[in-house]
């Protein structure tokens, strides 16, 4: 029975994992990165840490929003949805980028800082 619930977990954690990657693709895009910190498949309860450039980003609060209200209509084993953006406190170490010094700007792909006409990043969604 064991294996079967770790099976279970897996296969769980794998549909999160692909609902954000299909969701939002933005996140990746623009340097942050989205990791499932906790999951309790019993309670239909998930955590999910948003790191990497989505740490001090003005959008990461409607990026959160839409997570947890998208996730729980596309995922029907999944209840509740916490998520933040790992300012406060970090995951479980399957973060990368998060453990960078505070006040570091964020940077995107393609975004180039020695050129002074930069449009700065397109608008995530």
């Amino acid at each position: 029975m064991s294996t079967d619930t770790a099976d279970a977990d897996n296969e769980l954690r794998e549909r999160i994992t692909n609902f954000l990657r299909r969701n939002f693709p933005q996140i990746q895009m623009h340097g942050g990165s989205a990791a499932i910190a906790h999951l309790d498949r019993e309670k239909g309860e998930v955590t999910v840490q948003l790191g990497g450039a989505c740490s001090g980003c003005g959008i990461s609060p409607m990026t959160i929003q839409a997570i947890k209200s998208r996730m729980v209509k596309e995922i029907p084993e999944i209840e509740t949805v916490h998520a933040d953006t790992g300012a406060e406190a970090g995951a479980d170490g399957d973060l990368g980028g998060t453990s960078s010094g505070g006040g570091m700007s964020p940077s995107f792909p393609g975004e180039t800082t020695d050129d002074g006409d930069d449009e700065g990043p397109q608008a995530p969604f």
